[in-house]
């Protein structure tokens, strides 16, 4: 039973921490300051990337969330740095990150059954302001999501 409570306190305070650092992106994300993301498209900061073309970057996230966690990003923020803020000049880039999230899945194999998350500012934790995409999968999705 104790470990049951402790494992509750540290998901609450693992999600109080992620809800600050969500609040606290926000209040710079129209700054226009270089992003982690900037710095991954520049290779400035490695990462594991799974696709890559001249519009968008898969690579794996480094807090995985599920066996396969998959972050697709455009290349050119664009003034995109979440979701609610597209315009109909983004129509095809969003759709291009929509098909490349299908093509990371059939790589990893879990075109079978798959997910597609996009968090959209501070009450959805968002705490990269470059619009991304979050493809999971290799394990049973729970409904509804967190």
């Amino acid at each position: 039973m104790v470990l049951l409570q402790g494992r509750g306190i540290c998901r609450i305070s693992a999600s109080l921490d992620e809800e600050a650092s969500a609040k606290a992106a926000a209040a710079t994300a129209d700054a226009g300051g270089l992003t982690i993301f900037d710095k991954i498209i520049s290779k400035e900061i490695p990462s594991s990337i799974v696709y890559e073309d001249e519009k968008v970057l898969a690579f794996r996230d480094i807090n995985p969330q599920a066996p396969v966690h998959v972050l697709v990003i455009p290349k050119l923020r664009d003034g995109l740095t979440q979701l609610g803020k597209a315009v109909p000049g983004h129509t095809e880039i969003l759709g291009h990150l929509l098909y490349v999230a299908r093509l990371v899945a059939e790589k990893e194999g879990i075109l079978d059954g798959f997910r597609v998350v996009i968090n959209n500012g501070p009450g959805a934790c968002q705490s990269v302001y470059h619009l991304h995409l979050h493809v999971l999968g290799g394990r049973q999705m729970k409904w509804p999501p967190g």
